[in-house]
């Protein structure tokens, strides 16, 4: 057992896990950053062995409200940055505040068990280390969760995160199963090199295009006046409506929800493949035969290839379900801090309505904060208020009663919380707000 004191453990060295290392870093917080992978950069390394990334792949959020509150993305950036310079941002970030070097990469953390007070980490190479806290910033994207079906599938089948471009697909006759983002992107790249692409989904989304009056959806969506949700959502729902028109035309489902009661489709390409041919829309699955699909309305299709887009297991592979249970997101104040394991702190464990990097940066300076405040016993009135009822961060919206709404949080009300939580605990650095100048960092 190698005992490293009052130091803090920072499992993952992707945006959650820098992030984290820049405050504590801050607040003079000693620190080790652990990263299983050769370098720092989490999933958007492509070539880290497990990464969901894709070729195509883009951010879903704007430049503009995408970067950490203090290092925007650079000005040059498109509007919708591909996984490349992502990664480049984030390491440049990581170098602008030292953190590349001080990052143990290659260093893999099998588990995590809390020890007291502490937490006794257990490593690939069998080493044990006993820390003082615990963040784990393993992120969301690494378990595949993949339906039960019935019967048997005969061609290939395997999950979105083992997609890496449509070369996969060439000739073939695809088959995308889950309409989400990925889900849309991925069926897009497909159809490029696919014999014939399928989309599957069980129900209609509200599809909003990338760019609206020619500014990107969220930059539009935060320009304006910031509307109470009922006022809001008509507004916006009519405003769909007349840019993307009714998407039966298209083959895909009306909306059996109002907008953002789930995350909407943020993609004008698979409009586009829908309106030409490109891609179908089929209902959800109900059986395999051999190489045939089966889908609910009774259609079969031909189908050589199953890209199931269904999402990931909502788990920290590193603690045991007797400490932190799948899918159990109540634990978490702010989806942050466990309310059993005081000394455990969970970082990007959440789904928002904007770009997750601003509220990250928020999360992690909160993190920093309550760590030193309660070092120098003056968090009593952040502690008063994880002791009582999770505070609201719907915005008004009540939200569909399926998993992946169960630790959404809208942007405002959850900057607007947090925000009064760190001017408790001392001085807010930087505004809480987003920076539209694009400042470069090169």
């Amino acid at each position: 057992m190698i005992d490293r004191k009052g130091r803090i453990a920072i499992v993952g060295a992707g945006p959650g896990g820098l992030c984290a290392a820049r405050w504590l870093h801050d607040q003079g917080i000693a620190f080790d950053l652990l990263e299983r992978n050769p370098d720092v950069g989490g999933i958007w390394d492509i070539a880290f062995p497990n990464s969901p990334m894709y070729e195509s792949a883009h951010f879903i959020s704007s430049r503009t409200l995408s970067g950490f509150r203090d290092f925007p993305m650079p000005a040059d950036y498109p509007d919708y940055p591909g996984h490349r310079q992502v990664l480049a941002y984030l390491r440049a970030y990581a170098e602008k505040y030292g953190l590349r070097t001080r990052a143990e990469c290659g260093v893999e953390v099998t588990q995590a068990r809390p020890d007291g007070d502490a937490w006794t980490l257990e490593l690939a190479t069998g080493e044990r280390r006993r820390y003082a806290g615990l963040v784990s910033a393993v992120g969301l994207q690494w378990t595949p969760k993949t339906p039960e079906i019935p019967g048997r599938f005969d061609g290939q089948a395997y999950h979105a995160n083992a997609y890496r471009s449509a070369r996969q697909v060439a000739g073939k006759r695809v088959l995308v199963v889950g309409a989400g983002n990925s889900g849309c992107d991925i069926a897009v790249d497909a159809s490029s090199s696919a014999a014939a692409t399928f989309l599957s989904l069980r129900r209609g989304y509200w599809i909003v295009p990338k760019h609206v009056f020619g500014v990107p959806a969220d930059v539009f969506g935060h320009s304006g006046p910031q509307l109470p949700y009922w006022l809001e959502r008509p507004i916006l729902e009519r405003l769909l409506k007349i840019l993307v028109g009714d998407v039966r035309r298209l083959g895909l489902p009306a909306p059996d929800h109002h907008l953002f009661q789930t995350h909407p489709v943020l993609n004008s390409q698979i409009l586009h493949a829908l309106s030409h041919g490109d891609v179908t829309v089929r209902p959800d699955v109900t059986a395999f035969e051999g190489r045939e699909v089966v889908f609910k309305d009774g259609r079969r299709e031909a189908i050589d290839a199953v890209i199931f887009a269904t999402g990931y297991k909502r788990r920290i592979p590193i603690l045991a379900p007797e400490v932190h249970a799948e899918g159990d997101t109540a634990s978490l104040f702010l989806s942050v801090f466990h309310r059993r394991h005081p000394s455990l702190f969970v970082v990007g464990f959440f789904e928002t309505d904007g770009g997750s990097y601003p509220l990250i940066d928020l999360q992690c300076e909160l993190i920093a904060r309550a760590i030193r405040a309660r070092r120098e016993s003056r968090a009593a009135p952040f502690e008063a208020r994880m002791a009582g009822p999770p505070p609201d961060m719907s915005a008004g919206v009540r939200f569909l009663e399926v998993e992946r709404m169960r630790n959404y949080v809208r942007t405002q009300a959850y900057t607007r919380y947090v925000s009064a939580c760190l001017r408790e605990l001392g001085t807010l650095k930087g505004s809480g707000t987003y920076n539209p100048t694009g400042e470069s960092w090169t």
